[in-house]
């Protein structure tokens, strides 16, 4: 598959992770060419400024990694990152609201996220290894009413990660012309290309490298 590395957000979520490692994912994103990085917000300013020059976008996530904390939080961390230099946000769905059936709950805390990212692309995480069928459905449709552009399936900090089967049900819902994100246990070009295959239109992963040139890179998230 050519222009693999393109489908591919460069991400370094660890909480350990230090500023040379930020710099070092920047430059491996510079080299391949890859679409996006993808750090915690306190990250974001460094890797703006060390991505200005080039195309590639810098990606904040938000509510990361439970996605239970209060809607105001999640919002003024949005903004946050948007001054930083943020140009996508992936924002953690909060999967007990959910469960609890408070989809009005739901669909405003996302419209909240997408008015404050401002146009820029708003990536809901739906954590799909703790959600039913019907569930990951009912999230898909509210993201899509929403204004958000993506789902997402994982985090990759919960007990697993994408799936085949979840990114073909999630593509199913939201139709073919919305962004479906497939992220948690991606490391390899053959998992990758299913991925894709499946109906992802991006992939989230440390293990970019590997998978566009079968060379170690980053360790996994």
């Amino acid at each position: 598959m050519e222009n693999l590395a393109q489908y591919i957000d460069h991400t370094l979520l660890r909480p350990d992770a230090t500023a040379k490692e930020i710099e070092q994912l920047c430059q491996e994103a510079r080299k391949h060419e890859f679409h996006s990085v993808c750090v915690n917000s306190s990250r974001v300013a460094q890797a703006y400024a060390l991505l200005a020059d080039t195309q590639i976008l810098v990606c904040s996530v938000v509510g990361f990694p439970l996605g239970s904390m209060d809607t105001d939080a999640k919002r003024y961390e949005t903004e946050l990152a948007v001054d930083l230099g943020a140009e996508e946000i992936d924002m953690v769905l909060n999967v007990g609201k959910l469960k609890d059936g408070e989809d009005k709950f739901i669909f405003r805390e996302f419209r909240d996220v997408v008015e404050a990212a401002d146009d820029r692309a708003v990536k809901v995480i739906l954590e799909t290894c703790l959600l039913t069928r019907e569930e990951i459905i009912r999230a898909c449709k509210l993201a899509v009413e929403s204004g958000a552009r993506f789902v997402k399936t994982s985090t990759g900090f919960s007990k697993a990660g994408a799936t085949i089967e979840d990114v073909k049900l999630m593509r199913e819902t939201v139709g073919k012309d919305f962004g479906v994100k497939a992220s948690g246990g991606i490391r390899d070009r053959a998992t990758a290309e299913a991925m894709i295959g499946a109906g992802a239109t991006r992939l989230g992963t440390s293990s970019g490298i590997a998978i566009v040139t079968g060379k170690s890179g980053m360790a996994a998230y």
